[in-house]
């Protein structure tokens, strides 16, 4: 992995994590307080080695990524979140994939984000994250969960709300164009050349 953090420090590129709370707390969530994982109110964790106070998990994964950097060597990279989010349905197995706590976990990320700030270890380099996904997947194979990320439904309806103004189910399905009138307009081929 070096030569790769050596190029991306070369170039000047950020070091790209996809941290998800949600799949730490199913790992564990006898020892996960789910506060803890969703930014709620909680008395979160001390890091002894560092002496920083972490009270939300998103923050101690990106400082997780940010001392692992440093001990390779690059403690200047910048940590950005290309994916982050929570299931909203999940299958028998996956009881913290509910809506209430997709909800939650995205409505509190927002804030998060609002806020300018950056993690206890990075306080002053602005957190950046990207909410995966826009769209539930519900032709993609795995874990239920796995198909339940998305803001909206596959038929463009809104899966839950968390916060933004002016945004309506129907804005959003009537921007779809849906396979079946791409097939009756005869627009079958694919747009991709190789």
């Amino acid at each position: 992995m070096k030569p790769l953090l050596e190029f991306f420090s070369k170039i000047g590129s950020p070091f790209c994590l996809n941290a998800y709370p949600f799949l730490a707390y199913m790992s564990d969530p006898d020892e996960i307080d789910i506060n803890y994982a969703l930014f709620q109110s909680t008395e979160g964790i001390y890091d002894q080695k560092t002496d920083l106070h972490y009270d939300n998990m998103l923050d101690a994964q990106i400082d997780a990524a940010y001392a692992a950097l440093e001990d390779a060597g690059f403690k200047k990279m910048e940590v950005i979140v290309t994916e982050t989010g929570w299931a909203s349905h999940g299958g028998q197995n996956e009881a913290a994939a509910t809506v209430n706590n997709a909800r939650t976990y995205n409505y509190n990320l927002r804030k998060r984000l609002a806020m300018r700030k950056g993690t206890p270890m990075k306080p002053k380099s602005v957190l950046k994250a990207y909410v995966f996904a826009l769209f539930n997947e519900d032709l993609k194979t795995g874990a239920t969960s796995e198909n339940n990320y998305g803001l909206f439904k596959p038929d463009g309806s809104i899966a839950y709300d968390i916060g933004f103004t002016g945004l309506k189910s129907s804005s959003a399905a009537s921007a779809l164009l849906s396979l079946k009138d791409i097939q009756t307009q005869g627009w079958s081929g694919s747009y991709y050349s190789w």
